[in-house]
């Protein structure tokens, strides 16, 4: 059992809003009506944006607070659905897009699709490109350089075959880090330290501090000794991950809170 210790100051920067809420995903599924209040009842600055599928963009307005704050929206859109996407977002005082999130991209002509499609967007936006767990990963990764684009790496799933070995995650991430690319994970990060066949998102800080060892540090379970770690990080050290590993899916964010929490990582009365 890990004991708790007393908590840096410096810690809840490390997390603030690197917990994207995808409550609508599997395996929470939680239905329109429970998650948008939910987002909305939210305090601290530890959640990131509320990631939704175009498709179900029309499904939100009913469940807005007239009287509180805009839901933030992360936005599944293809390239092609994006400009229409946008504008009635845009056009509701109840959202605001803060992030578009493009599904798989299979080679360059797709990337270089999203990147003149989100080019109209304001400049606080942030964009996503999925990248692919095949042969073309270099291929779109090499589009994205340079681009502002960050990638999205897929971490997990409903089947085993979804989750990266860590060998092959670890790759991604030097490959993300070479190429000065950000990334954001999706999907499988339900913990802060690796289990089974899942990834810790603690586990992946620590491959993005020092890609170098990604793969050993992919593969840690010494649980206490990685939170020494991360507590011992400096606020540069802080700035410096996080710029290059800015957020992960979840469809539970009291999940990983509570596991930092439990970690000594994050005060016991913080709120998700």
């Amino acid at each position: 059992m890990v004991r708790a210790r007393p908590v840096h100051a410096g810690m809840t920067a490390l997390f603030a809003r690197l917990f994207d809420d995808a409550a609508l995903f599997p395996p929470g599924n939680a239905p329109m009506a429970e998650a948008v209040p939910a987002w909305l009842r939210r305090e601290g600055d530890l959640v990131g944006p509320f990631v939704l599928p175009w498709a179900r963009l029309p499904e939100v307005g009913v469940h807005l607070d007239a009287a509180g704050p805009p839901l933030d929206l992360a936005l599944i859109a293809a390239p092609a659905d994006l400009p229409a996407a946008a504008g009635r977002i845009a056009d509701h005082p109840g959202l605001r897009l803060v992030a578009v999130e493009a599904p798989v991209a299979v080679g360059a002509d797709q990337v270089r699709s999203v990147v003149r499609t989100t080019a109209a967007l304001p400049p606080d936006v942030t964009v996503a490109v999925e990248v692919p767990r095949t042969g073309g990963r270099d291929e779109v990764l090499d589009a994205l350089a340079g681009s502002g684009c960050r990638a999205k790496l897929r971490t997990g799933g409903l089947r085993p075959d979804l989750f990266p070995s860590p060998a092959e995650l670890a790759g991604t991430i030097r490959a993300c880090v070479a190429r000065g690319i950000a990334f954001k994970c999706t999907a499988g990060l339900h913990n802060a330290i690796r289990h089974d066949e899942h990834h810790g998102f603690l586990n992946v800080l620590l491959a993005a501090s020092d890609p170098g060892s990604a793969e050993t540090q992919l593969l840690r379970t010494d649980a206490t000794a990685m939170a020494a770690e991360v507590r011992g990080w400096s606020p540069s050290d802080i700035t410096r991950v996080r710029s290059v590993f800015t957020s992960f899916g979840t469809c539970d964010v009291a999940e990983p809170v509570h596991d930092l929490v439990r970690l000594g990582l994050l005060p016991e009365r913080i709120s998700a």
